[in-house]
């Protein structure tokens, strides 16, 4: 078998019924799918048996340890050359294997990884947390798939494949509680394995989310981006600095607005930029709007988790670590 399908799952039911109907949907059906409960009070066995006849269907319940550690547990029950990572909130599209099965078989490599994408069936939010998850203004494309991203692309655990054997050898996911994908990718290339984004194998990333859920999740990653950078130096990029330039920026603009007013222009230049972008891509000026939202809760959030935990590690000297 070529491809094995993990998805650590965490009481959503609902998610996975979306996401294995999907799954019955590929042209390409040569794939086995791992289901790893991580400890849910609400199960999805009962889900999994519902599509055990249209697809090769393997349940497991275990003690909950996070995302990190079930997808560890999935991997060591795999039969597939290949492991695809992905989470519970995704749904596939039809030619997502298939269009995988074609980049390996025109450039095979060791690692690879999809952008993600909003679906038309998601809400006016769900999309407009996508946008400000992938776009140029706000992440530099370094979620969106897009070769002209500010960053080298690093495959993340929502769509994520890998050679079963290089998954081994490099023991899998750590158990850091945020960033844990990221240090993974990082762990990829150090090791000298080849890496590459397949544009076309793209999901739909449903995150069912609000805004302040968003904006803790981002901030998360801002603190998990110091505790990469302790443990990889090299792995600090000046892309990873912008949305804390971005926070130092606003709140800069914000004192001088009170002597030159002309300069809180600038804030709404921005504004308008991410609402004509969002609304052109989303054909839907609400969209354009949430955006706007959605943005600044990205950037913020990323900005001020990552100044949180650049002061606690430069400052305050903290020995924290982000673990479960």
């Amino acid at each position: 078998m070529l491809f094995s399908i993990i998805i650590p799952v965490y009481n959503r039911p609902d998610e996975v019924e979306e996401l294995l109907f999907s799954l019955t949907k590929q042209t390409d059906k040569e794939f086995e799918v791992i289901i790893v409960e991580d400890g849910s009070s609400l199960k999805c066995e009962n889900v999994c048996a519902k599509y055990s006849a249209q697809l090769d269907m393997n349940y497991f319940y275990k003690n909950n340890s996070g995302p990190g550690g079930s997808r560890n547990f999935g991997a060591k029950e795999a039969q597939g050359e290949y492991l695809i990572i992905l989470d519970s909130d995704c749904i596939i599209p039809e030619n997502y294997i298939k269009n995988i099965r074609a980049e390996l078989n025109s450039a095979p490599c060791d690692s690879f990884g999809g952008a993600d994408a909003a679906h038309e069936s998601f809400s006016d939010m769900q999309k407009a947390v996508n946008y400000a998850m992938t776009s140029l203004f706000t992440t530099g494309g370094i979620r969106g798939g897009k070769k002209d991203s500010l960053e080298k692309f690093h495959p993340r655990s929502f769509n994520m494949g890998i050679k079963s054997k290089v998954y081994r050898d490099l023991g899998g996911f750590s158990d850091m509680r945020y960033g844990e994908d990221i240090d993974f990718s990082i762990r990829i290339f150090k090791a000298g394995y080849s890496v590459r984004l397949f544009p076309d194998a793209f999901v739909y990333h449903k995150r069912r989310t609000n805004i302040k859920k968003f904006y803790q999740q981002v901030f998360h990653s801002g603190e998990a981006r110091i505790e990469l950078w302790k443990k990889y130096s090299s792995s600090l990029k000046l892309v990873h600095f912008l949305p804390s330039f971005f926070v130092l920026g606003i709140i800069l603009l914000l004192l001088l607005s009170f002597s030159r007013t002309f300069v809180f222009l600038l804030p709404i230049i921005f504004c308008l930029i991410i609402f004509i972008d969002s609304a052109l891509k989303n054909k839907s000026m609400k969209i354009g709007l949430l955006s706007i939202i959605a943005s600044f809760a990205q950037l913020f959030g990323y900005g001020l988790g990552f100044l949180k935990g650049m002061f606690n590690h430069l400052i305050l000297k903290l020995n924290t670590q982000s673990r479960k």
